[in-house]
């Protein structure tokens, strides 16, 4: 909403606007487009005009999504489900996500899975081995190791943590 907001202030006509993209009905003249960058900035986003870069973004908003707001992963390999997704062949995406980013993103979906793991420990509503298979991991030993290796705790200490936590809270 802030985003319409500015865009209609600075007289922006737009045919749509989703999650990172914006289309307008017509192109944007110099002083619109300097306004638009200053305005976005305020609001701490950026104004991403390099093909690449909106491509990434894009990218990490299906995997953040099929992570973090799927009711469950999809059951085809990611780069299957990515590809299609995107309308571009998995080894260009892949290619320019590596270059642009610095990781894989086969790097950034175990990233992903990690943190997600680690919000379903704190709720601490499933059994890890439930946690395992809800995202796609072979096996507990699978998860486990990827999460040390990760994070450099267990999943099982990482919970102690918690649960000490909850504990010093208690006691003072």
């Amino acid at each position: 909403m802030m985003v319409e907001q500015l865009l209609s202030k600075i007289g922006i006509g737009i045919s749509s606007i989703e999650l990172g993209v914006i289309d307008t009905y017509l192109p944007l003249s110099q002083k619109q487009h300097d306004e638009l960058s200053a305005g976005l900035r305020t609001l701490g986003l950026e104004l991403l005009e390099d093909k690449k870069n909106i491509l990434i973004e894009k990218v990490k908003n299906v995997i953040i999504d099929m992570i973090h707001h799927s009711e469950e992963l999809p059951q085809e390999n990611y780069s299957v489900f990515i590809s299609e997704k995107m309308g571009y062949d998995y080894a260009y995406i892949s290619g320019i996500f590596s270059e642009v980013k610095g990781i894989t993103i086969q790097q950034f979906i175990i990233l992903h899975k990690i943190e997600r793991v680690k919000e379903l420990l704190l709720y601490n509503e499933q059994t890890l081995t439930e946690i395992a298979y809800m995202m796609h991991y072979s096996s507990v030993a699978h998860l486990s190791n990827q999460f040390k290796k990760t994070t450099g705790l267990t999943p099982t200490f990482y919970k102690r943590i918690k649960r000490r936590r909850e504990q010093n809270l208690e006691n003072l």
